[in-house]
């Protein structure tokens, strides 16, 4: 059933054919939010994309998806360009949620006997811009061209990785850590348009990006002892509570990182 505060609005998933953006894809559309997706496919993962676009139909909502770099600036502007588009004499202020959930980097040591074996400047300075610094530019580019306005919800997927040193997972840490910081100064300048802008702290989750971590095998039994609930986060948790905090009622919450996780990080 459409919840009536969501429902006919517009939610842009940067990262939406898997993880975190496709659980929330589906949920939010379950709730009448239509559906802007950003991912980066290649043909093979393509029928992912096609499921879920169907599932989102089923739920009785709308989608466009772009298959492009999220990070790239014409790629971007482009996009937005499509969704003005799309919407015509609807665009304003017709996005209310921006969720970043981009899990594209460089997972590669700073320190290494070979230099061929440690990252280079171009692997760290992508891994930056992908996974942090795009945040910013798409805010600026939904904010600047009136898609989105008062009442808008901006998410940021982040992790523990931001403040805890795991092997190999230097440069995207660095990079979860700029983007909390970016969500901070984003809420601050986005307060008096009536936005808030939020980081979303999941806990351990079992996605693809996770199976590309070195480790991730370990990782996964560890955090089954150290959650009080003895299991991983799962994207649909995430998403369940993305979707409570984008309703109504929840404007004089921005800047801040809320952990949905079960309890994992201060247990850990």
């Amino acid at each position: 059933m459409a919840n009536s505060d969501l429902a006919g609005s517009w939610a842009l998933i940067l990262g939406a054919s898997s993880g975190f953006g496709e659980a929330n894809a589906l949920k939010l559309s379950s709730l009448g939010v239509n559906i802007l997706g950003v991912h980066l496919d290649r043909k093979a993962t393509l029928p992912n994309v096609e499921r879920i676009r169907e599932q989102i139909k089923n739920n009785g909502a709308q989608s466009l998806y772009f298959n492009v770099n999220a990070a790239g600036h014409e790629e971007r502007e482009s996009v937005l360009d499509q969704i003005q588009g799309h919407l015509g004499g609807n665009a304003e202020g017709a996005v209310r949620i921006l969720l970043h959930s981009l899990a594209f980097g460089t997972l590669k040591p700073y320190i290494a006997d070979e230099e061929k074996d440690a990252i280079t400047p171009r692997q760290l300075e992508m891994t930056m811009d992908v996974m942090a610094n795009s945040l910013v530019y798409w805010s600026q580019a939904l904010v600047r061209r009136g898609l989105m306005g008062f009442g808008g919800r901006i998410y940021a997927m982040t992790s523990a990785g931001g403040h805890r040193i795991w092997k190999t997972y230097g440069a995207v840490s660095a990079a979860k850590a700029a983007l909390e910081s970016h969500i901070r100064q984003l809420a601050v300048e986005l307060a008096p348009r009536g936005i808030t802008a939020n980081s979303i702290q999941a806990g351990v989750t079992d996605t693809p990006a996770l199976r590309k971590i070195p480790g991730n095998a370990e990782m996964i039994e560890g955090t089954k002892k150290i959650n009080p609930h003895g299991e991983l986060t799962t994207p649909q948790k995430v998403a369940d509570a993305i979707a409570t905090l984008a309703a109504s009622g929840t404007q004089w919450m921005t800047g801040d990182l809320i952990r949905v996780d079960g309890g994992e990080d201060i247990a850990g």
